[in-house]
């Protein structure tokens, strides 16, 4: 796998002054105590721009009027008298086209006649708890990538390179993001027909991250599991029973990732691997791969990565209204319902994958990503076929829990894979009307003994 070094526009952005082949992780200390300056902790900008990116300001979100009342369901809306300021159609994209990425204007060539975009006040509500911050800052200083790129060393709890030098790194980065030490989510799958018909799939999953455990000092402690993840369906019944439980490990030189599936039939559980790549994504009819969850997943190493650079495009920011409302309201024929959606400009990292087919095989032969500066979430991307064509555009929408125990930046607006050919889509991580994440607190029980595939078979069962 190769690891291809940051763009000229990339490296003008950041300062960091490497030579066209650098590919070291470590980067500079005069570069690393850039970070509180003027990038945040995170390696974001924190300046604004004229284009009207607020700055980032530090102070923490506080959502506790909105939080009267509360009763453990969807996030209220922490933006609730926001208007649109503008909406982009097909018939005026050319007056916005330096906002959308190539996959809005595939999309608003596909639906002449229902695709648009509302495009909102820019708010850079991503949060994360001081500790984040605190390694963070250190990750910078000793985070390194090794065995070709399979895994990292020293980095700890947060993106290990928050002033990337490659592609690679900045994969790594939204990978290993902060999510929080252990979280629990219900949520909803679907996949409308052409017609607009659909089925729900009710789905929990419940996520260690001994990543993000502060007992850890490095990642040569984690005896090489980055995460510990199973999902259960109960819902409908011909699904319910349904099971994956995954180990992924951080430097998949050295093991790859280790999956099981329960098997409702034999009423026990067995090791598998087709849950990674292009192989089909779990309830999914057809329409994504195991490696689109999350926006991007898995090893990467059946792509070649490089930087594109970085640009201020639209992507579904703080996207509470979609998770606010029904399924009914959101889930079209074609695509979801573009009223419900709030778009922001957001400068984002951009990175471009391309399949070695000397090597490696994959159904995607090219894949761009876009990654929120603020939070390293891939929040769209561009998934081409063989003729290098758009065939699916990708979505995933970013509404932070602010809760003051959470403070986190994950993904909890849904995730949408537009196939153009099929004209279907599929949502994932859909949590309207849905119970908010459990994050920490009442979660003690999801330790690694958790996660094993006897325990594994009990909950399927």
């Amino acid at each position: 796998m190769k690891t291809q070094a940051l763009t000229a526009f990339a490296v003008a952005i950041l300062g960091v002054a490497f030579a066209a082949t650098q590919v070291a992780a470590k980067v500079p200390a005069s570069q690393a105590a850039r970070l509180g300056k003027d990038l945040t902790f995170i390696g974001a900008e924190k300046a604004g721009s004229k284009s009207g990116i607020p700055a980032w300001t530090g102070r923490k979100i506080d959502g506790s009027k909105m939080l009267v009342n509360y009763d453990g369901g969807p996030l209220p809306d922490l933006y609730p008298s926001d208007k649109p300021l503008y909406t982009i159609t097909p018939s005026n994209m050319g007056k916005y086209g330096k906002q959308l990425t190539p996959g809005h204007k595939a999309m608003l060539e596909t639906y002449p006649k229902s695709y648009f975009l509302n495009v909102y006040k820019s708010r850079r509500s991503c949060r994360y708890p001081d500790f984040v911050y605190d390694a963070s800052v250190r990750n910078a200083k000793v985070g390194d990538l090794v065995d070709g790129g399979n895994g990292i060393s020293e980095a700890i709890m947060s993106s290990p390179f928050p002033i990337p030098n490659n592609g690679l790194e900045i994969i790594w980065n939204h990978t290993l993001r902060y999510r929080g030490r252990r979280i629990a989510r219900d949520f909803n799958y679907a996949v409308p027909t052409a017609s607009g018909d659909y089925t729900l799939t009710f789905t929990r999953d419940e996520v260690l991250f001994p990543y993000s455990d502060p007992k850890n000092q490095r990642a040569e402690d984690l005896n090489n599991i980055s995460i510990y993840f199973v999902a259960y369906t109960s819902a409908p019944a011909i699904r319910a029973g349904g099971l994956v439980l995954v180990h992924e490990t951080l430097n998949m030189a050295k093991e790859g990732r280790k999956a099981w599936s329960y098997n409702r039939g034999l009423g026990r559980i067995t090791r598998v691997s087709n849950i990674a790549y292009d192989n089909p994504i779990t309830n999914g009819d057809g329409m994504g791969t195991s490696d689109q969850y999350d926006g991007y997943n898995g090893a990467p190493d059946r792509y070649d990565w490089t930087v594109l650079g970085k640009e201020e495009k639209l992507s579904q920011q703080n996207n509470y209204r979609a998770v606010l409302g029904n399924y009914e309201e959101l889930l079209k024929p074609g695509h979801t319902n573009p009223s419900v959606h709030r778009y922001e400009l957001r400068r984002q990292w951009v990175v471009e994958g391309v399949v070695d087919e000397a090597r490696a095989r994959h159904l995607y032969l090219r894949r761009v990503l876009r990654l929120d500066e603020d939070s390293w979430q891939i929040t769209g991307g561009e998934l081409y076929d063989g003729r290098s064509e758009i065939w699916r555009v990708q979505e995933v929408g970013q509404a932070p829990d602010y809760r003051p125990h959470a403070q986190l930046c994950f993904t909890t607006g849904g995730e949408f894979i537009y196939d153009r050919r099929a004209r279907r889509y599929m949502g994932l991580a859909m949590k309207s009307n849905r119970p908010a994440n459990l994050v920490e607190e009442g979660l003690e029980y999801l330790q690694p003994k958790y996660y094993t595939s006897a325990n594994a078979s009990k909950l399927g069962r």
